[in-house]
């Protein structure tokens, strides 16, 4: 059993930045392929970014490519979510999850999909005005 949660989210203007964070429970947090995933108002939660075991291969959706960057430390059993040139578009629910899936050395689109995932942290709000 993994728990997660977030922090991080806020308010913030268009161009501006924020690093989200999600500490997770448990001593094997290394061997979860971790994802982050997003929910506007009124659409379906949608993916945005996802880091191998290691840390070492990382996939993003092509919006956030270029301005997002996720990152681990398995030290301190977080994984982060570095939001730069943040878009109004980019107004979300933020949501980490864990996968169990054993093939995560390497990460790409296998990891999208939200089926891939077991566990889910509660969301954190994210906020770009215009």
């Amino acid at each position: 059993q993994v728990q997660l949660v977030e922090s991080g989210g806020g308010l913030v203007q268009a161009g501006g930045s924020l690093r989200l964070s999600c500490a997770a429970s448990g001593r094997t947090f290394s061997s979860y392929v971790m994802g982050w995933f997003r929910q506007a108002p009124g659409k379906e939660r949608e993916f945005v970014a996802a880091i191998s075991w290691s840390g070492g291969s990382t996939y993003y959706t092509d919006s956030v490519k270029g301005r997002f960057t996720i990152s681990r430390d398995n030290a301190k059993n977080t994984v982060y979510l570095q939001m730069n040139s943040l878009k109004p578009e980019d107004t979300a629910v933020y949501y980490c999850a864990a996968s169990s899936s054993k093939r995560g050395s390497y990460v790409d689109t296998f990891y999208a999909a939200e089926l891939r995932y077991d566990y889910w942290g509660q969301g954190t709000q994210v906020t770009v005005s215009s």
